[in-house]
């Protein structure tokens, strides 16, 4: 700046603090030189932080080399002017990273707010170093430094956070899709025969797994005949109807014939009532009944030894 009225002026003055602004830069890029410089001592530093730690328990050496790649994509986004932005591209490098740490803490039973304050505990150090490194810059110049270093990790907080409730989603999806398998197993009843008792509510997604289920099963067995037991199944609409439907057409691709059994007669009227044409599949009152229908179509005889005897004598 120029003196004012008055003020003798000095051209070698202006000359200093020009050359001192050039070399100081903006806060951004000093932030970014500084992360990339000092990677290292920090990523030393982070793998000690609980953030780091409770994740790679097998060496320390994993904590410090992941440590090292978050610093690196920090400087990357502070060196791009992006310090507040979420989705800039020097993240990109570290967000399967932290989706995988971020999926640990989830399974390891820790809440978003903790892995949040996990990260914003990574701040202290390097803010430390940063302020260490700069005490011989001007204040004004060290203190919108430290500034733009806060706001760049609140960033990497909101980035984690982000990915942390991807992952709790993603593990809460996979949870889901387990309950849903384990909720519909195939049983093998005998060569050639596969059945699937459905208990409770068919949706949409269950469907798919059981139409999936059954028509591996069909191939992997080399069944004939698949039965779709509906006995635990609570009420039939028009959806259930035509996932059934979809589930018999399918099975028929595949070289086998399908058999819905259980339909009480509490059912057997909501179907008439609703109009579904089950003409075209073939049903039993129950599992037993479409067993032995498969069986018989086979040509295996199913005799009540009992009753045989008794009629002997």
């Amino acid at each position: 700046m120029r003196p004012g009225a008055g003020q003798p002026y000095d051209e070698g003055d202006e000359h200093v603090a020009d050359h001192e602004a050039a070399h100081r830069g903006a806060p951004a890029q000093d932030v970014g030189n500084f992360l990339h410089r000092r990677r290292e001592q920090i990523a030393q530093r982070w793998a000690d932080e609980s953030l780091f730690r409770t994740v790679f328990t097998v060496s320390r050496d994993e904590a410090v080399e992941a440590g090292r790649a978050v610093v690196e994509a920090l400087a990357a986004v502070a060196l791009a002017g992006q310090v507040e932005d979420l989705g800039a591209a020097g993240f990109d490098s570290v967000r399967e990273q932290l989706r995988r740490m971020a999926a640990s803490r989830a399974r390891s039973g820790a809440t978003s707010a903790q892995v949040a304050q996990e990260v914003a505990a990574l701040r202290p150090s390097v803010t430390a170093l940063l302020r260490a490194e700069s005490a011989g810059a001007g204040e004004g110049h060290a203190e919108e430094c430290a500034v733009t270093l806060t706001a760049l990790l609140g960033t990497l907080r909101l980035v984690v956070l982000e990915t942390t409730l991807t992952a709790g989603q993603e593990l809460i999806d996979r949870q889901r899709l387990q309950l849903l398998e384990v909720a519909t197993p195939v049983i093998k009843l005998w060569n050639g025969v596969v059945a699937v008792p459905l208990i409770g509510t068919l949706d949409s997604a269950r469907s798919q797994v059981v139409m999936e289920s059954l028509l591996e099963a069909v191939v992997t067995q080399q069944a004939r005949f698949a039965i779709l037991d509906i006995t635990g199944v609570p009420t039939v609409d028009s959806l259930v109807a035509q996932h059934l439907m979809k589930t018999v057409a399918a099975a028929r691709l595949m070289g086998a014939e399908c058999v819905v059994s259980g339909i009480r007669p509490a059912i057997a009227q909501t179907i008439v009532h609703l109009g579904i044409d089950l003409g075209s599949v073939v049903t039993r009152a129950s599992l037993a009944d479409a067993l032995e229908y498969a069986l018989h179509q086979q040509g295996i005889v199913v005799v009540d030894q009992e009753r045989t005897v008794a009629s002997a004598r």
